[in-house]
This record gives C-alpha cells, sequence and structure tokens, in this order.
C-alpha cells in the first residue's frame, strides 16, 4: 500500500513540473545541448553545420516509472556539400532534414516525425540570410491505464480512463536566421497552424504556436583553446517563458568542458569528445531549489557524425562546434 501511495504522489508530481499545469498532452521537449540541434527548433539553421547525423537521448529521474524520456534522431544533408562546393557554409545554398523525435512522460507516449528545407541568400562577403520551413507529424497516445488521480478527474482526458487512445496532428514550422562562421541568431515557430489539423481522440484541445530565438558566438582564442557561447528563448501562451544559456570552452579540438542554466529550473555541467567524424557529448543536469520535486539528476548523451568532414580545422581561427 505504501509503495502505491509513493507511485501515486511520484506521478502527479512528474504530470505537474512537465505540463506546468495543463493536462492535455503539451508538454515542452528539453535538451540542454540545445545548440547542437539548432535545426530541429528552427528549420532555417537545417545544414548550419554541414551534412550531419543526429541523436540524443534524455533519461529524467531514472528508475521512476513514468519519468520523462525523450530519443531524438536526425539526419540533414547540404546539396552544396553534395556537390562539392569548396566553403558548402556559406556557398552552399539549399538544404535538407528529417528529424525523429520520442517523447514518453507519464500516460503519454509522443511521437513527432519533421521533414525541414533551407534556403540560403548570400548577403556578403562571410554572411548569409537562411530561410527555412518544415512540416510535422506528430501522434500521441495515451495510456488511459496510467493516469495519476489528479489526471483521472481532468474533464478532457478522464474521460479516456482504462483505454489506449490516440490523437494525430499536422502542423507546420518556420524560421529565419542571419548567420556567420563565429555567430548566429534566428527567429523561429513551431506549430504555426496552432495544431488545429488533427484526427483521433480528442483528448488535446489544440497545441499551441511556441516562438524560439536563438543565438551563439564562437571564437578561436588561441590555437589550443576555443570558446562557444549560445542561449536560446521561448514563448507559449499556456507555458511560462523559458530563458536557457550554455557555455563551453574546446581543448586542443578534442575535448570540450561547459556548463549551462535554464533559469528558475535548473542547471547543467557538460563534457564532450570529437574524434575524425565523431562528436560525443554527456550533460548532467540538476533543479534549481525553486523547481525541485524529485530526487536525482537528469542524464543526456548526445552523438553527432559529419557526413563529408572530419573534425579538423580548414583555417586557423575555424571553431569545430557550436
Amino acid at each position: 500500500m505504501k509503495t502505491a501511495k509513493n507511485n501515486i504522489a511520484i506521478g502527479f508530481l512528474v504530470s505537474l513540473l512537465l505540463m506546468g499545469g495543463s493536462l492535455h498532452a503539451q508538454s515542452r521537449k528539453w535538451v540542454s545541448q540545445f545548440s547542437h540541434f539548432q535545426g530541429y527548433f528552427n528549420p532555417a539553421l537545417t545544414g548550419y553545420e554541414g551534412s550531419m547525423v543526429r541523436g540524443f537521448v534524455r533519461n529524467q529521474w531514472g528508475g521512476i516509472e513514468g519519468a520523462p524520456k525523450t530519443y531524438f534522431v536526425s539526419a540533414e544533408l547540404d546539396f552544396g556539400e553534395l556537390s562539392g562546393v569548396e566553403d558548402p557554409a556559406l556557398l552552399g545554398k539549399n538544404s535538407f532534414s528529417l528529424n525523429l523525435v520520442q517523447d514518453n512522460y507519464g500516460a503519454f507516449r509522443d511521437n513527432e516525425v519533421t521533414v525541414n528545407y533551407a534556403a540560403r541568400i548570400r548577403l556578403t562577403e562571410r554572411h548569409n540570410l537562411r530561410l527555412g520551413t518544415g512540416v510535422s507529424y506528430q501522434s500521441v497516445r495515451l495510456d488511459g491505464n496510467s493516469l495519476t488521480a489528479e489526471e483521472a478527474n481532468d474533464p478532457v482526458i478522464g474521460k479516456y480512463i482504462g483505454t489506449f487512445s490516440n490523437t494525430n496532428v499536422l502542423d507546420f514550422n518556420i524560421g529565419m536566421a542571419l548567420t556567420h562562421a563565429n555567430y548566429y541568431i534566428s527567429y523561429g515557430v513551431h506549430r504555426v497552424n496552432g495544431g488545429s489539423i488533427q484526427n483521433g481522440d480528442e483528448f488535446m484541445e489544440g497545441y499551441p504556436a511556441e516562438q524560439m530565438v536563438q543565438a551563439g558566438y564562437r571564437e578561436a582564442v588561441s590555437d589550443n583553446i576555443a570558446v562557444a557561447a549560445n542561449g536560446m528563448v521561448r514563448f507559449r501562451k499556456d507555458l511560462p517563458d523559458a530563458v536557457e544559456f550554455n557555455f563551453k570552452v574546446l581543448m586542443m579540438d578534442r575535448v570540450w568542458l561547459g556548463f549551462g542554466h535554464r533559469i528558475d529550473y535548473a542547471s547543467h555541467g557538460q563534457v564532450g569528445f570529437l574524434t575524425g567524424r565523431l562528436r560525443l557529448g554527456y550533460v548532467y543536469e540538476f533543479p534549481t531549489a525553486k523547481s525541485y520535486l524529485l530526487p536525482g539528476g537528469i542524464h543526456e548523451f548526445t552523438v553527432a557524425l559529419s557526413v563529408f568532414r572530419k573534425n579538423e580545422r580548414r583555417y586557423s581561427k575555424e571553431v569545430l562546434i557550436w
């Protein structure tokens, strides 16, 4: 009996933390190393680092039933690299990506497929204006057998208790970005249509659009040391604004150390390695006192594989990561 009560309490806390008071399967997807996955948040940044295969696994409060788990994999193709352009990041014109995300939290399993396309307009010798668009298809499954007591009393999803239900959403993403080899600033919108194109069971009342501003700067300060700083702000009408940033130091073009903070939510430390065409990263994230609900931290593992080029500088001041 005590274990059952603990599980109910834990499930209730998970639901509150993830859904920000809304029990309608609309959680935010967090990734501490967001600077490695710019193209997912803004289609205009597709192919910014060239042709890549990327992925991450994010595990919150491991060992607790219903705790959030996120899996992501993407493939980006820069057509300039494919055709042999000497500097595709500057001279290439088109890129394409396929992104797959699975987000599990409490009673919900959220699968998303997004196809992005980006085009570039060269503004100056070193600057590009990038425009991007994407189409996303999202399938959300509700396991009514895993609802908490609080969710079971919700008038929208409570009627699905004891059953399996699905809803599917088709929507669109847009974005634009000003990019340079050493810095970028971008603005993007996910779910421009507000989730109004959907079918299946009606346990979601729309899916509000989310606006995202990303910016970053990187610089090689010596032959052996480079730094990179990135920030992101997210706006959505049914959730609090989210502000996060991270900072990395890359040493010998092989190892990086860094830290980051999501204001009012969490801080993290990170470490990563570059070798050949491969980039590996690990984050340990811990909640701030204000958002602390459950014991234990959050683990996040990332991997990125460059398809056409090795992790080596092409010129003396080039920086190999964001």
